[in-house]
């Protein structure tokens, strides 16, 4: 009889504390980090116990495997039996959901940095820009694809205009295409680029060292006047994203954008263009 013991599992977000310093990784390097609903959960539960925590000053936030995050897992998002009426609903939910999680982080007393290596994609676009540092490798990219999936860039929009400007926000999300660290430094998505892995550790090592010179009273509150320099999006901005990116999502332009990516083809309104 074979050995049928259960191997323990990796959680999705790896946590580790350094005094003051708090390190968390996204930690689904087979899916590229992408967001399935047990990561998320592990996310919200660490930036609720951090609200509160004075004794911790920064936080960290990077991904597993060279990668920072590819955004939503499209698998799970198209995954399980439900009525249109059951997947409306819970596509709006989910999105909403986006919405807040996004707050929650930017309103940290910490101050949150992005170590962001390979794919940050679409979502993970998100963490990038709702970060209060980006710090990017040479080998990042960037992208916000949803419109490619037939989905729409809800939730990240307003952090995308809010950290880039318009224009520059505006070209991302309705071009589609990946652009490398050097043209995300250059359009003010990240704040500096090392040359690699190695390089961005000791970079993020660095400014760590300078945020812990000042005093986390005066940081904190210091992010409590930039936030009330304005507000990200005009009131009820988040729940008409969720409710447009409900109508995508359980629309038949998803269910061919998504299939096109899990079967590595173009979407049929792609292979059109190309025949054109």
């Amino acid at each position: 009889m074979g050995d049928t013991t259960t191997q323990p599992t990796e959680p999705p977000v790896l946590v580790t504390r350094e005094g003051p310093v708090v390190r968390a990784v996204l930690n689904r390097p087979e899916r590229r980090n992408a967001m399935n609903t047990a990561l998320l959960e592990a996310l919200d539960e660490l930036v609720t116990s951090l609200r509160d925590d004075r004794s911790a000053r920064v936080l960290v936030l990077s991904g597993a495997g060279g990668n920072f995050c590819a955004g939503a897992d499209l698998v799970e998002l198209s995954s399980g039996t439900m009525t249109p009426e059951e997947r409306l609903a819970l596509s709006q939910e989910r999105n909403r959901r986006t919405a807040e999680r996004f707050m929650a982080i930017s309103a940290l007393p910490q101050v949150v940095i992005a170590q962001i290596e390979g794919a940050a994609h679409a979502g993970g676009l998100g963490f990038v820009c709702c970060a209060d540092i980006a710090l990017a490798a040479g080998n990042a990219r960037f992208a916000a694809p949803e419109a490619r999936r037939g989905l729409v860039p809800a939730q990240i929009l307003p952090w995308l205009v809010r950290r880039m400007g318009r224009a520059y926000a505006t070209r991302m999300v309705l071009q589609g295409a990946v652009i490398d660290a050097r043209e995300a430094e250059r359009i003010g998505l990240v704040h500096q680029v090392a040359p690699d892995a190695e390089a961005l550790r000791a970079l993020v090592d660095a400014t760590v060292r300078d945020v812990l010179q000042n005093a986390p009273g005066a940081l904190a509150e210091t992010k409590g006047l930039l936030a009330a320099l304005g507000p990200l999006a005009p009131e009820g901005y988040a729940d008409a994203g969720a409710a447009a990116f409900a109508r995508c999502a359980s629309g038949p332009e998803a269910a061919e954008g998504i299939a096109a990516f899990r079967e590595k083809r173009p979407a049929r309104w792609a292979a059109v263009a190309a025949a054109g």
